[in-house]
């Protein structure tokens, strides 16, 4: 009985998140106060006061994200739980880097300063209106991915997120993203739509975002993690830090495969799944790939109590 810790990505994010954790914990309240002074700015003060328009701005998300996500890590510790007792890490998208964060492999100040550069690379690879996402509900990954190509038409469009065995999103040039709609519903999906995000994740046109990246990940030290990281680019759990660094400059233009990343910690004998952090996206993911696996969401301190009492 093997459990896994996964971290979710952006959407998650809502004003007062990691509020409680930070008021009942004071390893939590730390996590928030390193992000802030990583960043220069009181990011806690938009999290926990702002709007939620701003803090949906990619550059504001993203680091957000992975400060709740450590600050109910840092709960989970201060319970007696440790990042040795899950088997595996996983996190979806921006995810990756609080489980890189969680175990070990990167400071929580890096893992904040980099997912700062991270978005505002990716809002300005794209110019506004050029790129776009759409969710591709009741078809499999090989349909969607076949609907992407054939949309394309000398435009990129590409299957993006592999979420679960329903939910595939596909990202590229607007025109081509439109296209993909129309032969989704066309070809038997059961929901077509343009998702409300302000670039085109991973996909080709995320290139110049890539490019920055690899430069801000030379400069930041990367450690072995303290357990194996399942990455979103390959779907298999890696720990050489060459091997990481590498792999987080290919997540920005691949697709992220969670679906084979769920269903390869079944095959290694995960039957308990751990979501730290803000929401419950990713355990709804989890039931419809593998229904066998528990899912537990830990984002309060209720939350936290209940899953370190069993």
């Amino acid at each position: 009985m093997a459990t896994a810790f996964v971290f979710p990505g952006q959407g998650a994010q809502s004003i007062g998140m990691g509020k409680a954790l930070a008021d009942a914990y004071p390893a939590a309240k730390a996590i928030f106060d390193e992000v802030d002074d990583a960043l220069g700015e009181k990011l806690s003060t938009l999290i926990w006061e702002g709007d939620q328009e701003t803090l949906t701005l990619t550059q504001n998300a993203q680091p957000a994200l992975m400060a709740t996500s450590l600050a109910a890590m840092r709960a989970l510790e201060s319970e007696g739980v440790s990042i040795e007792d899950a088997a595996y890490v996983a996190g979806h998208s921006l995810g990756e880097y609080s489980a890189l964060a969680a175990a070990g492999a990167l400071s929580v100040s890096d893992a904040a300063r980099l997912l700062r550069t991270r978005g505002e690379a990716m809002q300005k690879a794209v110019p506004v209106g050029v790129g776009a996402m759409a969710a591709l509900l009741g078809l499999d990954f090989e349909a969607a991915d076949a609907i992407a190509q054939e949309a394309a038409d000398d435009e990129v469009c590409q299957a993006a997120n592999d979420n679960d065995p329903g939910q595939v999103v596909v990202s590229g040039h607007v025109g081509a993203v439109n296209r993909a709609i129309v032969l989704a519903k066309e070809k038997g999906a059961k929901r077509a739509v343009l998702l409300p995000v302000s670039a085109p994740f991973h996909c080709a046109l995320m290139e110049p975002a890539a490019e920055v990246m690899a430069n801000a990940l030379g400069e930041v030290d990367i450690e072995r993690p303290r357990v194996p990281v399942v990455a979103n680019v390959v779907s298999d759990a890696v720990s050489d830090p060459a091997t990481i660094r590498s792999l987080l400059v290919q997540q920005v233009t691949g697709s992220v495969r969670w679906r084979e990343s769920v269903l390869w910690m079944a095959e290694q004998g995960v039957t308990n799944l751990w979501e730290i952090g803000a929401g419950k996206a990713l355990s709804g993911m989890v039931r419809r790939i593998d229904r066998s696996i528990v899912c537990k969401a830990v984002g309060t301190p209720d939350d936290v109590k209940a899953v370190t009492a069993e």
